[in-house]
């Protein structure tokens, strides 16, 4: 963290008038936050903002702004259907290029058949990669086809789409990739990278290009479609929203009517779904489809996770548009179980990437490079994507293959950028020494001669140090607005959830709270569906500050409880609603010591001794014996916080032996093995009289005689596996070390509780009181 740039964002305050117009859509609070916001991104007159938060209020474009390029692709389509050819979406593999697909199947299956004369092909992540290729044509010319649809893909395949016209196979192109430098030799091209920056389509991904198509369709034939336009719509917003797309004009509106008909339709019994396996899929994620990190953290990524761990990601379509229920649900089931797989592998090789990021100077690196023929390429990036993120350098990671086109031996991999640094121009420029490439300004995939790697990284490297020249490359995070933990909750939560669908070019808004602390933190391990391996950790904490006596909860993805800092800090989160625990909740971004430090003059707090005696409530109470001299710190440290005497309250220890404390612990895992009944930590803790450390020793031990314990939303399951074969051995072993660990610690709390009270000061006046 202490490489990190923080950054809030200034920007003269809004007027009163606006912030009364703000107001009269977030009734219940004083709309401030939002007008603020709105503000400081340019949604500045009363008509922007009720076209931006009222999708009624927007008018669409028309698909005909394509111009003579969409009158070309209807007149063919027409001209398919009049002589009943067979058509053949060409799709691709990520959830832009699904859903794209999805809504080409779903949509022009209107005006032909499905599967006799339309189909669909998805080239495979592992064996073929992105865009059209010559093996793939050749089969859709076996099956008779005479012209295919590209949808997210196809703007750059001259040479492949010149092969299929041999054949006697059309080509439409819907796309939103970069262009070629000259127009392919297509039927038709629908881009909007041809249109002008500001036009209201120029952001559209992938499936919004789709979309348009067969809006296009339905306008030129009103009278065939038996399902409405907009039925489209829910499969639209998962491809918008999962993509790396400017979330402004039709992009927004389509987003944000796309969000209404995922939720309506989820909201329906099972059996009753327009979409049963979206629906699925939002039930195995614990989302209901109502806000766009649903598709973000949830849908998205597990319909990516397929094509990153199988390759083929074929039956993603059927996923998504088929009407079996039973066929869904076992899909669904097998996404699920993608996704885990690909969180393992995911976590792997991020553990592999960082040991190499560790030999690397960043001082003298702009743009990180690294590759290991082990790395699955599949998941490379979102690693990339990571590194990125922390390090503030565009990163490119690669994994080697041999290629099935040549002997050579080749270096395939993706790339991630940061920064507002243009990616794809980088890759682009080094050109002559890339075997294919593609793309857009924030990610891009390669791949390369192995040989050429350092010359590669090399130049790229060199290329971005004269184009920033002295400018900083540390990772930067911005804070929009500056709150309070008072500010906090459901109000809060729903004057911000007008900026939504929020984005590229509209982020989810980033709270600074200055001048807060952190309490009653842990964190849990979540482990795969065997209890091996751990795919992701995180920690829970409540969070303070002087503005409130009320603690707000909190989540930090991928941290543990120990990093966050005893003393005052700054953060930076993102407030969000928690729909399996049915509250709000704030989301750590970044966390850093505090500037506004209590000063050095400021009286140390008194330290009481009340041990063995009765208490009261004037001061903060420390009741149980600690067994380090951390813990005492971390207490004082709190009374400076609550400007409060800390009184030394415990009683005197009364020690069971530890053989005893194991059998209360063996004894409560069964019982409450058998009759299902959670248990927080805190409670086995204080019921064992022991620490975190034993207890997790005692948990290992137990898993090793078949009692596995897992956790669930702070509560711990136990549950008895009959067919665990018991390692006696290692249960031995770890029971070694559990009596062990209970004993080290009854000899620390049998000190700490007769230790001076002058001891205890002592440390008290040695603290770094200015943070």
């Amino acid at each position: 963290m202490s490489s990190q740039q923080w950054n809030l964002i200034t920007s003269e305050p809004p007027p009163q008038w606006f912030i009364e117009e703000v107001k009269r859509y977030t009734p219940n609070s004083s709309g401030k936050f939002a007008a603020k916001l709105l503000w400081q991104r340019g949604v500045c007159e009363v008509e922007q903002l009720e076209e931006f938060i009222n999708p009624k209020a927007y008018k669409s474009a028309s698909p005909f702004e394509f111009g003579q390029e969409m009158q070309l692709a209807i007149a063919r389509l027409q001209a398919a259907r009049a002589n009943r050819e067979k058509v053949a979406i060409w799709g691709d593999f990520d959830a832009d290029g699904i859903t794209s697909t999805s809504v080409l199947w779903d949509g022009l299956g209107q005006f032909f058949v499905q599967n006799t004369k339309l189909i669909y092909y998805i080239p495979n992540r592992i064996t073929e990669s992105h865009g059209l290729n010559i093996k793939g044509i050749e089969m859709l010319a076996k099956q008779g086809c005479k012209l295919i649809v590209t949808c997210d893909t196809g703007s750059t395949n001259i040479e492949e789409i010149t092969y299929a016209n041999r054949l006697g196979i059309d080509v439409i192109v819907t796309d939103h990739h970069t262009l070629p430098a000259e127009r392919p030799p297509v039927t038709a091209i629908i881009n909007p990278r041809y249109l002008p920056n500001e036009h209201r389509l120029y952001n559209l991904s992938g499936v919004a290009v789709a979309y348009k198509l067969v809006e296009a369709l339905y306008t030129a034939l009103p009278n065939v479609p038996q399902q409405p336009l907009e039925d489209l719509l829910d499969l639209v917003a998962v491809g918008l929203i999962a993509d790396l797309v400017k979330l402004s004009g039709d992009c927004r509106y389509l987003a944000q009517l796309g969000i209404q008909r995922l939720q309506t339709d989820f909201q329906q019994p099972p059996a009753q779904r327009r979409r049963p396996g979206v629906g699925k899929l939002l039930e195995l994620c614990q989302k209901s489809g109502d806000r766009p990190t649903d598709i973000s953290f949830g849908l998205g990524p597990r319909i990516n996770a397929v094509s990153r761990i199988q390759g083929d990601a074929r039956f993603c379509v059927e996923l998504l548009t088929s009407r079996d229920q039973n066929r869904v649900n076992q899909l669904a089931e097998e996404t699920e179980l993608a996704n885990a797989r690909r969180k393992s592998l995911q976590k792997d090789i991020t553990q592999q990437v960082n040991q190499k990021l560790a030999q690397v100077d960043l001082s003298t690196t702009h743009v990180i490079v690294l590759e290991d023929p082990q790395w699955a390429p599949g998941v490379l990036g979102l690693v990339a994507g990571q590194v990125a993120q922390d390090t503030g350098r565009p990163t490119i990671l690669l994994s080697t293959e041999h290629s099935p086109s040549s002997t050579s031996l080749l270096a395939r991999g993706s790339a991630r950028s940061v920064n507002s640094v243009d990616l794809y121009q980088l890759v682009k420029d080094q050109a002559h020494l890339l075997h294919k490439f593609g793309g857009h300004p924030f990610a891009a995939g390669l791949s390369l001669p192995v040989e050429n790697i350092p010359l590669f990284s090399e130049a790229i490297d060199q290329q971005l140090r004269k184009t920033i020249g002295t400018a900083s490359l540390a990772p930067t995070v911005e804070a929009d607005i500056t709150v309070t933990v008072a500010d906090l909750g459901k109000e809060l939560f729903l004057e911000l959830r007008l900026l939504e669908p929020c984005g590229m070019g509209n982020p989810v808004p980033k709270l600074l709270i200055q001048n807060c602390w952190f309490e009653n933190a842990w964190h849990r391990n979540q482990q795969d569906t065997q209890g091996k391996k751990i795919q992701y950790i995180k920690a829970e904490f409540d969070i303070r500050d002087y503005s409130t006596n009320n603690p707000f909860p909190g989540v930090w993805w991928g941290h543990y409880k120990d990093e966050l800092p005893l003393e005052k800090c700054d953060c930076i989160v993102e407030l969000d609603y928690n729909s399996f625990k049915k509250r709000h909740e704030i989301r750590l971004i970044a966390v850093r010591p505090s500037n506004n430090s209590l000063p050095h003059t400021q009286k140390i707090p008194d330290i009481l001794d009340w041990r063995n005696l009765k208490t009261e409530d004037s001061a903060l109470l420390l009741t149980d014996c600690p067994t380090s001299w951390d813990e005492i710190r971390a207490w004082i440290k709190k009374s400076y916080h609550l400007n409060q005497p800390l009184a030394l309250a415990w009683s005197e220890p009364k020690n069971q032996s530890p053989k005893e404390i194991w059998r209360q612990l063996a004894g409560l895992a069964k019982y409450l093995a058998r009759t299902q009944q959670p248990v927080t930590r805190v409670q086995l803790l204080s019921k064992l009289g022991i620490g975190d450390q034993p207890l997790h020793l005692g948990l290992k031990a137990l898993r090793h005689l078949g009692l596995k314990s897992t956790f669930r939303d702070r509560s711990l399951l136990f549950t008895e596996d009959t067919h665990h074969k018991s390692n006696y051995a290692l249960a031995q072993s770890s029971l070694h070390l559990f009596l062990a660990a209970v004993q080290e610690e009854q000899f620390q709390r049998a000190y700490f509780a007769e230790v001076p009270l002058a001891a205890v000061k002592a440390i008290a006046s040695g603290i770094e009181v200015g943070f």
